[in-house]
C-alpha cells in the first residue's frame, strides 16, 4: 500500500473529529461577588466546565465584570450567575450592555446567591425573580418537584429530599414565573437568622420568560457536595439548555407542560 492511500482516511477523519468536537452553544459563567463569597464557588464553576464537555457546549468562565459588553456578550446564548453576591455589575455600562443581551433573547441562570445580588438594581431583581432575605443552618429538607415536563426537573423524583442551605425570599415570585420546585417546609425548620419564613408556598426553583429573553434559577447550591450530585447537576443542566434555546422553554407562569 502506498503513503498516499493511507494519508487520505487520516485526512479524513481528522475532518470528521474536528465536525463532532463543534459545540451546540457557548456559556458564559460569571462568579464574582462583592459580598459574601461562597467557598463552593470553584466547585460549581467546574461542575458547568464538567457538563459543558459532557453535552458538547463550550464554556468560557470570568470574574471580569468587564466581560459584560455587547461584543462579548453576543458570543454566548446564555449566562450563568454561580453565587454571586453584592453588586457584581457594579459599572452602569456593564449593567446596560447585559439589559440589551437579554432584551435580545439572551439566557440567564441564577444560581443559589445570585439571588443575593443587584439589590440597587430593579431590572435585575426582576430578572432573577426574588431577593434573598434570610436562611437557617444547612440541613435536611424535602423538596417538592411541581414544574413537571421541563428539562430542568427531567428525572427528579417528585419529593426530593436533600441537604442544602435553603433561602428564604423577601417576596414570593409565583405571579410572575413558572415555579419548578418549593420546599415543604414542614420537614425543616425553616426559620432564617430574621426570625421568619415564607410558610406553605415557598418556591426554591423556578422560570420565566423576561424582558425578551429566558431566566432560570435554582436556590439550591451552596454546598460543595451540590456539585457531586447526579440529580442536582441534571437539574442545574436542564436549566443551561433551556435558557440557551437548547430545550424547551415551556416558563410561562401558568404553564403545565
Amino acid at each position: 500500500m502506498s503513503a498516499a492511500a493511507v494519508a487520505l482516511p487520516l485526512a479524513a477523519a481528522g475532518a470528521t473529529t474536528a465536525h463532532a468536537a463543534e459545540p451546540a452553544f457557548k456559556v458564559l459563567v460569571f462568579s464574582k461577588t462583592t459580598g459574601y463569597r461562597h467557598d463552593s464557588i470553584p466547585d460549581g464553576v467546574a461542575a458547568v466546565q464538567k457538563l459543558g464537555q459532557e453535552h458538547g457546549f463550550a464554556v468560557d468562565t470570568t470574574e471580569d465584570a468587564t466581560q459584560f459588553n455587547d461584543a462579548n456578550l453576543a458570543k454566548y446564548q446564555t449566562v450563568v450567575f454561580v453565587s454571586t453576591t453584592g453588586d457584581p455589575l457594579d459599572q452602569q455600562s456593564e449593567k446596560d450592555a447585559f439589559q440589551r443581551y437579554i432584551e435580545h433573547g439572551g439566557g440567564y441562570v441564577g444560581i443559589h446567591a445570585a439571588a443575593d445580588s443587584g439589590y440597587s438594581w430593579a431590572w435585575y431583581g426582576g430578572l432573577v425573580g426574588a431577593y434573598f432575605w434570610d436562611h437557617p443552618s444547612i440541613q435536611q429538607a424535602t423538596v417538592n418537584v411541581v414544574g413537571q415536563g421541563t428539562a430542568a426537573t427531567k428525572g427528579l423524583p417528585n419529593r426530593w429530599t436533600r441537604t442544602d442551605e435553603w433561602y428564604n425570599y423577601r417576596s414570593d415570585p409565583r405571579a410572575d414565573v413558572r415555579v419548578l420546585a418549593t420546599l415543604d417546609e414542614r420537614t425543616y425548620n425553616p426559620v432564617g437568622y430574621s426570625g421568619g419564613s415564607m410558610g406553605e408556598d415557598h418556591p426554591i426553583a423556578w422560570c420565566h420568560p423576561y424582558d425578551g429573553g429566558r431566566s432560570f434559577y435554582t436556590g439550591m447550591g451552596h454546598t460543595k457536595e451540590s456539585y457531586a450530585d447526579p440529580l442536582f447537576l441534571s437539574h442545574i443542566l436542564g436549566g443551561i439548555q433551556m435558557t440557551a434555546g437548547a430545550a424547551k422553554f415551556n416558563c410561562d407562569p401558568d404553564s403545565t407542560d
